[in-house]
């Protein structure tokens, strides 16, 4: 008995077709396992801050106090003859720091001198001569105005050279000396600065709309060596200070607060020196928080992958404020403890089968 070719072709696809249904009813489902990390949902009190950069500056004037710096400045031209300080050496208010020639005041001084010496005389001869009424009151009365007028001149010569004689007008450190023996000094140069080390604060400038959340007294975290945008929020502080100033005015070229903190004495700070600086402006306690990894940004807002046993579900939250490594979260049914996924949670499906890596 011959069969059709066409036949024999029929029966052998009708085979392949059968085989086929068959193979696939009975394969069980292959399931995606995805590699990841977890973390907990935490609840803790988070923290807002305002991030910027500050200079060291000696305290300025304010309350009744004096400014803890001085510009060292001459009160009257000469040459300057002697430096009695040098950079980095501490003085006491009063100090002799510099002087200038005072040769032609010395001899001013001599002049003067002589010129109360012989005023006495001439007022003691005329005093005797006006105990027997040998002297008229007019020659009297000359010349007790000849010994007022030396004195003058002899006080007014000691202060002149007083002034060549330049002291330290409060108690620090000689930061920098600008002039050397032997050079000429013009009136009012500075020839140095002197700076109270122990008084230091930090000037921060803050843009205005962020200065309005600022008050005195806040807490304020110094570092140093980074950026306040890209030094990690929870890096430890040098130094803690809080705000003791905050200005009426805003800079109209910057459009910045000038807000001031204190600075402890002795933390190895400098004068000009450029510091981060975070101010605390807000605290919210009790608050669901998740490390910042955990959550992703997708077209429907902001998820997190929930773990249930060998599966994560991703769940869509609510970003909040970021403190650090972690960041506020708001949602239905959060509880503190929850497994979510952290490493791995970029591309992760909506749903699928997990493998935490320990």
């Amino acid at each position: 008995m011959k069969f059709s070719p066409w036949l024999i072709v029929t029966i052998i696809l009708g085979y392949i077709c059968w085989g086929i249904t068959a193979v696939s009813g009975e394969a069980p489902e292959l399931a995606t396992e995805v590699s990841v990390h977890t973390s907990k949902v935490i609840k803790t009190t988070l923290h807002r801050y305002i991030s910027a950069y500050g200079m060291i500056e000696p305290e300025p004037a304010r309350n009744g106090k004096s400014s803890a710096s001085s510009k060292i400045a001459a009160p009257m031209a000469g040459l300057l003859m002697q430096i009695y300080c040098e950079e980095g050496q501490q003085v006491k208010k009063g100090d002799l720091l510099f002087e200038l020639d005072t040769r032609s005041s010395d001899a001013l001084i001599a002049k003067a001198e002589v010129a109360v010496e012989f005023a006495q005389k001439n007022f003691a001869r005329k005093q005797q001569l006006n105990i027997t009424d040998n002297i008229s009151r007019k020659l009297y009365d000359e010349g007790e105005q000849l010994l007022q007028t030396a004195r003058k001149d002899l006080i007014s010569a000691k202060t002149q050279r007083e002034l060549l004689q330049i002291k330290a007008p409060l108690s620090g450190t000689v930061a920098v000396i600008y002039f050397k023996v032997g050079e000429m000094i013009n009136l009012a140069t500075v020839l140095a600065d002197v700076i109270n080390l122990n008084r230091l604060n930090i000037a921060i400038r803050v843009p205005s709309p962020e200065a309005t959340d600022i008050r005195l007294g806040q807490s304020v975290a110094i570092t140093v060596g980074s950026s306040p945008v890209t030094a990690p929020m929870n890096a430890p502080p040098i130094q803690r200070g809080t705000v003791t100033f905050i200005s009426s005015q805003i800079d109209p070229l910057t459009d910045t607060v000038l807000v001031r903190t204190s600075l402890n004495a002795y933390v190895g700070l400098r004068s000009g020196q450029f510091v981060s600086v975070r101010l605390l402006v807000e605290k919210r306690p009790d608050r669901f928080a998740v490390p910042v990894e955990s959550v992703v940004s997708n077209d429907g807002g902001s998820v997190i992958a929930v773990v249930e046993g060998d599966r994560a579900k991703q769940k869509i939250i609510k970003r909040g404020l970021r403190d650090g490594n972690l960041i506020e979260i708001e949602g239905d049914d959060l509880r503190d403890g929850m497994t979510i996924v952290t490493q791995g949670m970029y591309g992760l499906p909506p749903e699928t089968r997990i493998r935490v890596i320990k």
